[in-house]
């Protein structure tokens, strides 16, 4: 019996209820305006994080029920991808370190139009803020999703001085509370991580809002359908065809 599930669902549902009505509101308005804008505009939509924040990515690139135009950028692709061994991915030296950017970006095909969404619970690890930095002197617009309440309450990292939420151009904050965990076991343990559930919410929903859009101006959003329904795959590369060699889709 796990007696402290009940409070996190409590913990849980409180914040994604208040991401819901910050969307219906209208707070995300930025945030759809420029993803549906890249859309639009022919741009596919760049999806990095490291560390736990990959599951993020994952919720943006390449699922069921997602936008088409979409690719996850992983620190794993300077191996896969790029000359590093795969030693090198061990730990966490690559998540904070800045000069791995540009090797990051070599690997992948980046296209005027796209746009960057870019989740980092802390927002203060270098290969995270300096990839912010480095699309941004692009040109690329940045909607970062990130905990307000953890940047702000701990030191920049990169050697800017600059967080994540301080170089994007929309900041979405994933509710989580400084060091992410809802409860206290015990005496002084913290469990029940909460920014993962969050930011998965808010890939969704930003989804959504793409989708919305899209059919307010009478245009079919390229959305994929499971690939274990009959006629998936076929629907699903069609629609990759028009993107080739920009998505990347690895195991």
């Amino acid at each position: 019996m796990i007696t402290s599930a009940p409070e996190f669902l409590t913990e849980t549902t409180r914040r994604l209820g208040t991401l819901a009505q910050r969307a219906a509101a209208g707070e995300y308005d930025e945030a759809v305006d420029l993803l549906t804008t890249a859309i639009e505009a022919g741009g596919v939509i760049q999806a990095f994080g490291t560390g736990h924040s990959q599951a993020f990515a994952m919720e943006v690139a390449g699922r069921a029920g997602g936008l088409i135009p979409t690719s996850k950028l992983a620190l794993s692709d300077l191996a896969l991808l790029g000359d590093r061994d795969v030693a090198d991915l061990r730990g966490s030296e690559l998540e904070r370190d800045p000069g791995v950017v540009d090797e990051l970006l070599a690997t992948a095909q980046i296209a005027p139009e796209d746009v960057f969404v870019i989740a980092s619970n802390s927002g203060v690890n270098g290969s995270v803020v300096g990839l912010a930095l480095a699309v941004a002197e692009r040109g690329h617009k940045i909607i970062a999703v990130t905990s307000l309440e953890h940047t702000r309450a701990v030191s920049a990292k990169h050697p800017s001085g600059k967080r994540l939420a301080d170089v994007a151009d929309v900041v979405i904050d994933n509710l989580a509370p400084y060091g992410d965990t809802t409860l206290t076991l015990g005496d002084d343990y913290g469990a029940g991580a909460v920014s993962s559930l969050t930011a998965a919410y808010i890939a969704q929903v930003l989804t959504l809002g793409v989708v919305e859009r899209l059919l307010a101006a009478d245009k079919e959003p390229p959305l994929y359908i499971s690939a274990n329904r009959p006629g998936g795959d076929e629907h699903n590369r069609v629609l990759e065809d028009a993107y080739e060699g920009r998505l990347r889709r690895l195991a």
